[in-house]
């Protein structure tokens, strides 16, 4: 789950416990309720210039996807992917800026929820970003995956690496590669900056609202392949192996 908590004019949503926070839909109705809760404080005082850090606990930021749980059928894989898609969506259009601060591994849907923050602060000392689909046999189905990639990495090379080699990336490797904003030795140091620059965008005391309609046209092809409706005939010519990607982990 996570929790939720005010700091000033910065909102700090934790992932909570040391577990690897799964993409199931009881961890993203939570963080959704988190965004909801923030959206209805901050129109309620538009007046009031505000930011979001998101964080987690323990090894992990998050590890994708509950394949796991969604392989039982087909419906619950839906609505795994359904629940995530607005999830990414009402990241991508809260009205404020916003911070992912990394504490550990970022793999396959929690690469992608990472990414969709404005701004990504990465540990140096634990965990790396990877998109292990090549590694399970799985093809990436989400178009908004590519989306995202293409829209937040502007190196070709990069990210054909990151699907074509399954590459495995370091906190100072994504630096290099241009795939986050900065990398820290500890996580302490990781929070500090994140505060440091969510109270530093504050203070601009920009109009959240416009702030949001601006990010929407700065990453409108990836907006727009998040609310493409999804059917049942798309999922049932889905090309995500699920049992067989389930059998690999």
């Amino acid at each position: 789950m996570c929790t939720l908590e005010k700091r000033g004019s910065l909102y700090i949503l934790t992932l909570t416990g040391n577990d690897d926070h799964r993409l199931n839909p009881s961890l993203v109705d939570s963080i959704s309720a988190a965004l909801h809760c923030i959206r209805c404080e901050v129109l309620a005082t538009p007046s009031i210039s505000a930011a979001l850090i998101t964080t987690g606990e323990g090894k992990y930021f998050s590890n994708g996807g509950d394949i796991a749980w969604a392989q039982s059928n087909k419906q619950r894989f839906f609505t795994m992917m359904s629940k995530v898609r607005h999830l990414l969506t009402d990241l991508m259009s809260l009205p404020m800026p916003t911070i992912a601060a990394v504490n550990g591994h970022a793999s396959g849907g929690g690469y992608i929820l990472a990414l969709c923050h404005d701004y990504v602060f990465m540990r140096k000392d634990r965990g790396y970003l990877y998109m292990g689909e090549l590694d399970t046999g799985t093809v990436i189905s989400p178009t908004y995956f590519a989306a995202t990639l293409k829209a937040k990495i502007s190196s070709p090379a990069v990210r054909r690496d990151i699907l074509l080699k399954a590459e495995k990336i370091t906190a100072q490797a994504a630096v290099t590669k241009g795939i986050i904003d900065a990398a820290y030795d500890n996580m302490e140091e990781t929070m500090t900056a994140a505060v440091e620059l969510g109270e530093e965008l504050v203070r601009n005391n920009w109009n959240g609202e416009v702030y949001a309609e601006n990010r929407k046209y700065l990453y409108s092809d990836v907006l727009h392949e998040l609310t493409i409706a999804e059917t049942d005939k798309i999922l049932q010519d889905s090309r995500v192996l699920i049992k067989e990607a389930v059998s690999r982990l």
